[in-house]
């Protein structure tokens, strides 16, 4: 049993905390920078958290000696949010945790900021191996552990979910932070289209942004703008999990960030885990915003493992992403399971029917707006069928499509394969779907999502399925985008992951444009904090 001392400092909320494995009690003293007008200004948050640390460090202490019996120590070890951050305010939180470790004489423990929202949502609602969404202000991206680390299953492109809200909030000229202002605008409001963009596990905020931006210049009523804002970000972060959870098989969603505070997404990822048979978990509020509960949970859990770094080791790290992180603790098990197979697959958009022919209806999701929602079912069926046949004409394996229902959106498919490439990783299998998506990209079309789930292994051929999120393009980027989302989802799903992909690579290289390859690499160094 321990008492650990938790520091947060990551951006405009300086936090300490106390957690007591014995009695699980968590204590959080918290002081948050709000700037006078716009967003986060860095070296006022810096100086506010040198103010700040202080004191509620002062505090935490006082309450660990209240929770300490006669004789023991307030104190078993310090642990500090490491990263990522604002460097500024990270290095005063770390020269804080050094001071503390070096005068109390007890370890100290560097944790990573990101997996500390995860963590604290497993430790609350005892979820073995969850998929996480982390939406935060600078974050947004799905976590599963395999294999040691926890991967990175998709991840914005571009910027981080609350930043994207604070920005378009900024443009009204709104203080920060902008996410309670939106939500409590939209409830007033009606929907209006704005444009909505997943690429398998990935998704992008900026074209949502500039077109909220406009509208409001355009005279639309900013309560629309911002009901419009939340229906469709969040119908995006609610897809792609359930993308992850139908690609690993997992049946456990929890929430971490800021923005899980938000009503409306709770509620909406709660509806697509019931719907579909999953469980879903938010943290209590205190837990779910920046705050030094969660690194002190999650640093006692470093610390009985023996996760603890000498002072001389402890530089902040500012770029700290969550797949750099060894897994010393119980993570519970790989994210990603075997299903037994039956004739009736649950998707993650679509229920398919496995008979003489394959039957795949593309059924309503409760969650989205009733607008929104036909509209992405009526597209993506008829993008299915088109896409399906063209991939078919450029020699790559598809199924024949016998019958498009756009009414009730339903296809009807050839039976092609006897198992989903998920159940057949192996170097051919892997290179022969890097050799489809150059023949795809070829002819100027992407698939849009292409994992080990949209792939069917025969006994001489892979096959491609599901082109619903495909598109026409010419653009190197969108072909590099492609490649990206399977070699994301390539990591959640593999024990050996690099040399599939380095397989994968190779086969796309045989038919495909190096420029590619070579965009792929550019892109990958986009993700947040790369």
């Amino acid at each position: 049993m321990s008492r650990i001392l938790g520091i947060e400092g990551t951006a405009w909320c300086a936090s300490a905390a106390v957690h007591d494995t014995a009695t699980d009690e968590t204590v959080i003293e918290s002081d948050a920078y709000e700037p006078d007008s716009g967003g986060i200004h860095p070296r006022e948050a810096a100086e506010h958290m040198r103010e700040a640390i202080p004191r509620v460090v002062r505090t935490a202490r006082e309450q660990a000696e209240r929770m300490a019996s006669d004789g023991e120590p307030a104190i078993d070890a310090v642990a500090f949010s490491r990263g990522p951050g604002l460097g500024p305010c990270l290095r005063i939180v770390a020269t804080a945790a050094r001071a503390l470790s070096l005068s109390l004489d007890v370890p100290l423990v560097g944790v990573n900021h990101m997996i500390a929202h995860l963590e604290i949502g497993r430790h609350e609602s005892g979820f073995r191996s969850p998929v996480c969404l982390n939406a935060s202000g600078a974050n947004a991206h799905l976590l599963g552990y395999r294999g040691g680390r926890y991967r990175i299953l998709g991840e914005t492109m571009d910027t981080g979910v609350g930043n994207a809200i604070d920005k378009f909030t900024r443009h009204l000229g709104w203080s920060h932070p902008g996410g309670p202002k939106v939500e409590e605008r939209a409830k007033a409001g009606e929907y209006v289209p704005l444009p909505y963009v997943v690429k398998g596990m990935d998704f992008s905020f900026s074209g949502i942004m500039s077109a909220a931006k406009q509208a409001v210049d355009d005279g639309v009523p900013v309560e629309d703008v911002c009901f419009s804002l939340q229906e469709t970000i969040f119908a995006m972060l609610t897809e792609v999990s359930e993308r992850a959870l139908s690609l690993t098989g997992a049946e456990e969603l929890v929430l971490g960030g800021g923005v899980g505070q938000n009503a409306r997404l709770r509620e909406m990822l709660a509806t697509m885990c019931e719907t579909r048979g999953a469980t879903f978990h938010a943290p209590e509020s205190r837990f779910l915003r920046d705050n030094a509960g969660m690194i002190a949970v999650l640093g006692a859990r470093m610390y009985a493992a023996g996760d603890t770094i000498p002072v001389s080791e402890s530089a902040i790290d500012s770029d700290f992403r969550p797949n750099q992180v060894d897994v010393t603790w119980d993570a519970g098990g790989d994210v990603s399971v075997a299903r037994p197979a039956t004739n009736e697959i649950r998707g993650a958009e679509a229920v398919v029917t496995m008979g003489e022919r394959v039957r795949k209806e593309r059924v309503g999701k409760a969650y989205r707006h009733p607008t929104l929602d036909e509209r992405l079912r009526s597209e993506r069926t008829r993008q299915e069928a088109r896409l399906t046949n063209l991939a078919r004409r450029e020699g790559v394996p598809t199924p024949v499509v016998f019958d498009v229902d756009d009414t009730d959106h339903v296809l009807e498919f050839e039976r092609v394969g006897d198992r989903d490439l998920r159940e057949a990783l192996t170097e051919p299998n892997v290179r022969a779907v890097g050799r489809h998506l150059a023949a795809c990209h070829d002819a100027g079309f992407v698939h849009g999502d292409p994992t080990p789930r949209n792939a069917r292994v025969g006994e001489e051929r892979v096959f491609l399925i599901d082109f619903g999120l495909g598109y026409h393009t010419k653009h190197v980027e969108d072909y590099a985008m492609d490649l990206h989302v399977f070699e994301g989802s390539l990591a959640g799903t593999s024990d050996d992951a690099d040399r599939l992909t380095e397989a994968f690579e190779a086969g796309y290289e045989s038919r495909g444009d190096a420029a590619v390859i070579a965009q792929l690499r550019e892109v990958e160094g986009r993700g947040r904090y790369q």
